[in-house]
């Protein structure tokens, strides 16, 4: 039996149920939460806002959050494996037989080896596999291929390589039978080279195949978009309920399942919630539940949910007790960061430090080639035909992570009377057709532009990143953002944060001091990328580039991890944060002294 060790957040950004990865003597796909460890020997994680959310998006009832199995802490004690299937089923042998100056080696199934050699000779797994958009990957049918799907031939077949690019027009299949066929005809999806999808879901079994029509598509198991996870976060906000809503948080982890006044007394049988909830009558409990599944705050986004909570923190320095572990957040006196008359800030409402934040974070499905993203608000999509990490799911893995941060609100008054100008009009017009473009591509009007108030909070939360990177102690790719643009209110979440439990330093929470000298800073730096005038003079509807959702933003300025990013570094453009070579009149920001 062939293991390999990932850490619990890898499970839920990287390798979770229907990832593709290589172990030490195999190559595998992360089998779906039917194999994994049943949930009663799991961490249960409450998040009542991140179970509504994902309720509201899957359509599961009452869905629990388990953190993944953590590795034995001593060599004795039982180990607690997620399950993996081996795929693909077919391997390059690795014996090379030259024609001139082609190489050539033979293709095999599975089921022609024998202890893991082919005739005794060593084989790998072969890198190409087929899938379609909405997650499912196949092997592909090299015989239907190199036949174009008219010929019942099962003779010998043979990868053979032209020359030593690796490139896929160098590569062709042959079939003993003489049929050859070059493998960029499968990179041609107007060819159909693949046929239809099968809608086979390895990672759930051999026998969990579902309708499909798309067609097939080339994969490489290795490339970055072998797999696209869906995650959905949240923070944790402090309770500040009645009696009755602790006594529900309490109780939260069978009470999420109560979907009902009427059904509050089938709970009450059970010992434990009835002298819990005792001296309470069911419309009380109920009602009770209903808030802790929305925070409080009805059908509003998870985001503005948030705001609200970041927007209500008292002014201090953070010294005081912290009445919740999980969110200590005060807002800074203006006199700490502020310098009186310095234009460059004068657009900032408040900067708040927030000392303590719990995030935690679910992985609801994923897709393949395409990734979908969240909208502005955090959320995905219930229209989104992503692939489910179990046949029917009940629970869904979730990690929680401990950190800090710092939020900037930007003026609102500021940023609308600066959305009138009709300079930055016409540069969102630009973004707007751009976006437009990208929709059509794609052939999917789902994804509604994000606004140009949404683009001037993205692109300023990268920047400062990047300048914030340089001072607080943690490297880029460990800093996150939230951006918030809801009923007129604008504001920055930076922050960090791990799995573990003594949380992070305090590295970051402290620069929120000199956010003015890392304002100037990033502004600094964006005024000229490395790559200008190229970068400052692209157009986002330039049907020579593509690159649909870009502005004046590349890797030289404003591109960061996309671990870090929650739009996968799409959206951003720095002429609507200072003046650029190409742009200087659609700034929010002036030119930094």
């Amino acid at each position: 039996m062939t293991s390999a060790t990932i850490r619990q957040s890898q499970v839920i950004t990287t390798y979770g149920p229907g990832a593709l990865l290589d172990l030490p003597e195999h190559a595998a796909i992360v089998g779906g939460l039917e194999i994994w460890p049943h949930p009663n020997k799991l961490e249960q994680i409450d998040e009542a806002r991140l179970s509504e959310v994902i309720h509201r998006v899957t359509g599961v009832a009452a869905p629990r959050l388990f953190a993944p199995p953590p590795a034995p802490s001593v060599p004795w004690e039982q180990r607690q494996d997620i399950g993996a299937w081996r795929f693909p089923e077919w391997f390059v042998v690795q014996f090379v037989e030259w024609e001139g100056r082609a190489q050539k080696r033979r293709l095999v199934r599975r089921t022609a080896l024998e202890n893991g050699k082919f005739e005794g000779k060593a084989v790998v797994p072969t890198r190409f596999v087929r899938a379609c958009t909405r997650g499912h990957v196949d092997d592909l049918d090299w015989y239907g291929f190199v036949h174009r799907g008219n010929d019942p031939c099962r003779r010998e077949l043979w990868l053979v390589e032209q020359g030593t690019s690796g490139d896929l027009s160098d590569l062709s299949v042959r079939c003993a039978c003489g049929k050859q066929r070059s493998l960029y005809e499968a990179k041609q999806l107007e060819s159909k080279a693949l046929g239809t999808c099968r809608g086979a879901r390895p990672w759930l079994g051999k026998d969990a195949e579902e309708d499909c029509d798309l067609p097939s598509r080339l994969l490489i198991r290795t490339a970055t978009n072998a797999y696209f996870p869906q995650v959905v976060s949240v923070l944790s906000l402090p309770n500040r309920g009645s009696d009755v809503d602790r006594v529900v948080t309490e109780l939260w982890d069978v009470l999420q399942g109560v979907s009902s006044k009427a059904n509050v007394g089938v709970f009450k049988q059970l010992p434990r919630i009835a002298q819990g909830l005792d001296g309470y009558d069911d419309e009380e409990v109920f009602n009770a539940v209903m808030r802790h599944k929305d925070g409080g705050t009805g059908d509003r986004n998870l985001k503005a949910v948030e705001l609200d909570a970041l927007l209500k923190a008292k002014e201090g320095f953070g010294d005081d007790v912290p009445v919740d572990p999980n969110f200590h957040a005060r807002r800074l006196p203006d006199h700490v960061w502020r310098t009186p008359g310095l234009s460059l800030s004068e657009n900032i409402a408040c900067v708040i430090q927030l000392h303590r934040l719990r995030e935690v974070m679910a992985l609801i499905g994923f897709t393949r080639l395409e990734a979908e993203m969240r909208d502005i608000h955090g959320e995905y999509d219930t229209d989104v035909k992503r692939a489910d990490i179990a046949i029917e799911p009940s629970w869904f893995p979730a990690v929680e992570n401990r950190g800090e941060g710092l939020f900037i609100q930007l003026s609102g008054e500021a940023v609308d009377k600066w959305l009138e100008k009709p300079p930055v009009q016409r540069r969102i017009d630009g973004l707007r057709r751009g976006h437009a473009a990208w929709q059509k591509e794609r052939n999917s009007g789902r994804q509604d532009f994000p606004g140009g108030a949404y683009i001037l909070l993205h692109t300023l939360a990268h920047l400062l990143l990047q300048s914030l990177a340089m001072r607080c102690g943690y490297p880029a790719s460990s800093i996150r953002e939230r951006i918030y643009a809801e009923d007129e209110r604008y504001g920055i979440l930076l922050y960090t944060a791990t799995p573990d439990a003594e949380g992070t330093l305090g590295g970051l929470v402290q620069q929120a001091r000199h956010i003015e000298g890392h304002l100037a800073d990033a502004l600094r730096a964006a005024m000229l990328c490395s790559n200008d005038p190229v970068c400052a003079q692209h157009e986002p509807d330039s049907s020579m580039e593509r690159r649909w959702l870009h502005g004046a933003a590349c890797h030289g300025c404003a591109l960061i991890a996309e671990t870090s990013c929650e739009m996968r570094n799409d959206h951003l453009d720095r002429a609507l944060v200072v003046p650029t070579l190409a742009v200087a009149d659609a700034s929010f920001f002036p030119a930094p002294v």
